[in-house]
């Protein structure tokens, strides 16, 4: 039965993650440049020397004595995000929307007192959340408030729009909406959905959630079908530029798209995951050898977004 199955999976294209190391990430990514994107901070810098905009950062925590300044550190803000350098999957991310006198509110809306927060930090610098377990660093980082066009498809989190790009041309893309089940987080794994994008419109396609084609939010009750995300060709640009900027063939660059000054990166990976072709419904691997057979990499920025939008548009049969 399962070897069927994967013989099906194949033929239509499906990229599984034996052919996806084998193939893409290991040959097209070399090991001396994972450290770009493993640490989010070395990644925001690496951005923000290109000049491109990222989450503002108020602040690094790199040791445990550190922790007893956190309060006074966090004083002036009223909002803001604790998260992993090194984590991986959204685990590990602390957003605070707000506060009620000493406590801290959560997105959904839980209080947490002072305590509570430093173990947290804690928690992060001795590698809970990082990959391999090993010791890390807590990154402070501004809350982003989502473009309004979310509304009513998000629940009390910020949606993420990833998008995957190889040898420099964008070639799927996905929104991930958070929802009550994954606590307000833009996490597949944790019961966020996974909503197609058309690369050539920027239009949301049907969605995923926990392995189920969806049509409406589950908790919203919104049609997620349909809706026309703001700066689609500025985003497409600035994914395709990640590959002059790190140097990978294969990663997936996450954004969120801020009310006020627009597309910011999240973080860039270099194994991205394959659920992008479950919310899009179409396999990658013929889109991935399309590119090698086009050798689009030395083509400019912008042939590299327009031929992305061409051939992979959702009206495109690759």
């Amino acid at each position: 039965m399962w070897l069927a199955l994967a013989h099906a999976l194949n033929a239509r294209g499906v990229l599984g993650i034996n052919r996806r190391n084998a193939e893409f990430t290991l040959r097209y990514n070399p090991r001396r440049l994972y450290p770009l994107v493993d640490d989010k901070l070395a990644t925001k810098r690496l951005a923000e020397q290109a000049g491109i905009a990222t989450p503002a950062l108020y602040g690094v925590i790199e040791h445990e004595h550190q922790i007893r300044d956190l309060g006074s550190m966090l004083s002036s803000y009223e909002d803001f995000v604790i998260k992993p350098a090194h984590g991986s999957g959204g685990d590990g991310i602390l957003v605070i929307t707000g506060r009620r006198g000493h406590r801290y509110r959560k997105a959904n809306g839980h209080l947490l007192a002072q305590d509570e927060v430093d173990h947290h930090v804690s928690n992060i610098l001795s590698g809970l959340y990082s990959l391999g377990g090993a010791p890390d660093k807590a990154l402070i980082e501004a809350c982003v408030h989502f473009d309004p066009v979310f509304e009513p498809i998000s629940y009390q989190g910020v949606p993420d729009i990833r998008i995957i790009v190889f040898l420099g041309v964008p070639v799927m893309a996905m929104v991930r909406l958070p929802t009550r089940l994954s606590d307000g987080k833009a996490n597949l794994h944790q019961g966020a959905i996974g909503v197609g994008i058309d690369l050539a419109q920027g239009k949301t396609l049907t969605g995923v959630w926990n392995n189920e084609i969806i049509y409406e939010h589950p908790d919203t009750e919104a049609p997620i079908a349909g809706v026309a995300l703001p700066r689609w060709e500025e985003l497409l640009l600035l994914a395709a530029r990640c590959y002059e900027l790190t140097g990978l063939g294969y990663q997936g660059v996450d954004f969120v798209l801020d009310a006020r000054v627009g597309p910011l990166i999240l973080e860039l990976n270099a194994r991205p995951g394959l659920n992008i072709q479950i919310a899009n419904r179409r396999g990658l691997l013929a889109c991935l050898r399309q590119v090698e057979h086009e050798r689009c990499a030395h083509w400019s920025l912008n042939e590299r977004v327009q031929y992305a939008k061409a051939a992979f548009g959702v009206s495109t049969s690759v």
